[in-house]
């Protein structure tokens, strides 16, 4: 067992432990791919979607240093016919790249991941020789043609590094890395890859660095939207089982359409508000919402207008296809609301290109975001309009009556003051 090769299940064991949604399904999707030229896969989605609880799953179903029966017996994957065969069979890499972000805030980081990767699979390959000159990749091919065994490699937060670093000379470096890993000699060395982070793989202006892998997204999850989030059916049985109102958990936590997928729950908040019996917000000020205060005062033509739109319970027209998938390079309106369908605070109809804001959480949290910001104006009116609602509830009339008139006079052309 290392640092990062052969970590054992204990991660997954942990959730276990705890309360458990099944999504061992997504184990047999990446079966599928097993020395296939589908092998390469990048999973893409927001945070608090259960990107790490994923990762250390499949680490635990295919890392050969332990056994795992147990934490898989009773799930999905255990009636598939590729479980036995893919249980613990191969040596695992698992590298969580936040760990990296947080210790190295230098142009050191690329040469220190290097460099911590080959020594810790060295020391696990004592009677493979280390040459001069080699890297890990030749190194890994090395163990390949000693043990005859093909590894699986799983990478957590793989963007990390290009969503914190400002230095496109890290960023070029790191890329370069990712380039050597998963293009020139690849195919003798990995079984599968399975990368998962907040972005899809970056457009770069030459051919990808990456372009043989097969993404899935919070715009485009392909097949496995499934496991993206808590279905419906799922949090009615959460609900039943904690003595929970579903109908509030739906208010506050449903609303995402991940593909063909229709009504999807931010499984965080949802394990959250179990946990706490009783439903709020449970969404970290994070670095996510600085960035959303950002995007929304760039406010490129009609975003704003947009913006009140959707927290009314409108919809807006997005297209998503010309986002580079780099959070630092945001050009128009489409691009931001690409930015927030990525991070969760918009969801994503792709079968008529609509955003929309899904639920009461997220509501709230754009709010929140708009406060921040420099439209004080909208912040206002969102005040006034949530005052205006309550004294309505409340049968003031003349708190009403005031309120109309501040909309009309605040809010409405002169031409158009009686329409």
């Amino acid at each position: 067992m290392g640092l990062y090769i052969n970590k054992g299940n204990n991660g997954f064991r942990i959730s276990r432990n705890s309360e458990y949604v099944d999504k061992s399904g997504l184990i047999a999707a990446i079966n599928s791919t097993l020395n296939t030229e589908q092998k390469f896969s990048c999973i893409s989605r927001s945070r608090r979607f259960g990107k790490s609880m994923a990762a250390k799953m499949l680490a635990a179903y295919y890392d050969q240093s332990c056994d795992s029966h147990t934490l898989f017996e009773d799930l999905e994957i255990a009636k598939d016919p590729s479980f036995e065969k893919h249980l613990n069979k191969y040596p695992v890499i698992y590298i969580d790249m936040t760990g990296f972000v947080s210790q190295f805030k230098s142009n050191e980081i690329v040469d220190e991941i290097k460099k911590k990767l080959l020594t810790d699979i060295t020391g696990a390959y004592p009677n493979v020789a280390l040459e001069e000159g080699y890297d890990l990749m030749d190194f890994l091919m090395k163990v390949v043609e000693a043990t005859g065994k093909h590894f699986v490699l799983i990478m957590d937060e793989w963007d990390a590094i290009l969503r914190e670093f400002d230095d496109n000379s890290i960023k070029d470096s790191y890329v370069d890395l990712l380039r050597r890993m998963f293009k020139d000699a690849s195919s003798e060395v990995f079984a599968a890859v399975y990368m998962t982070g907040i972005l899809p793989i970056k457009k770069f202006k030459t051919q990808s660095a990456l372009n043989n892998f097969i993404e899935y997204s919070m715009v485009e999850p392909r097949r496995i939207a499934r496991y993206f989030g808590f279905t419906k059916e799922e949090v009615v049985a959460l609900a039943k089982k904690y003595d929970m109102d579903f109908d509030e958990l739906a208010k506050w936590y449903d609303g995402y359409q991940i593909g063909d997928e229709m009504s999807m729950f931010n499984p965080n908040s949802v394990m959250q508000a179990l946990s706490a019996g009783r439903c709020r917000s449970f969404w970290a000020s994070t670095g996510a919402f600085d960035a959303v205060a950002n995007y929304i005062n760039m406010n490129f033509g009609g975003l704003k207008d947009d913006i009140i739109e959707m927290l009314a319970g409108g919809r807006c027209k997005v297209n998503p296809t010309k986002f580079q998938n780099d959070m630092a390079v945001v050009r128009s309106k489409d691009d931001v609301f690409t930015v927030l369908i990525h991070l969760g605070y918009l969801s994503y109809n792709w079968r008529k290109d609509e955003c929309f804001v899904p639920n009461k959480e997220v509501a709230g949290e754009l709010t929140n975001a708009i406060e921040e910001s420099k439209w004080s104006h909208v912040s206002d009116a969102l005040a006034a309009s949530e005052a205006l609602l309550q004294a309505t509830l409340d049968g003031d009339e003349e708190a009403v009556a005031k309120g109309v008139d501040a909309a009309h006079d605040e809010n409405t052309s002169i031409l158009s003051y009686n329409n």
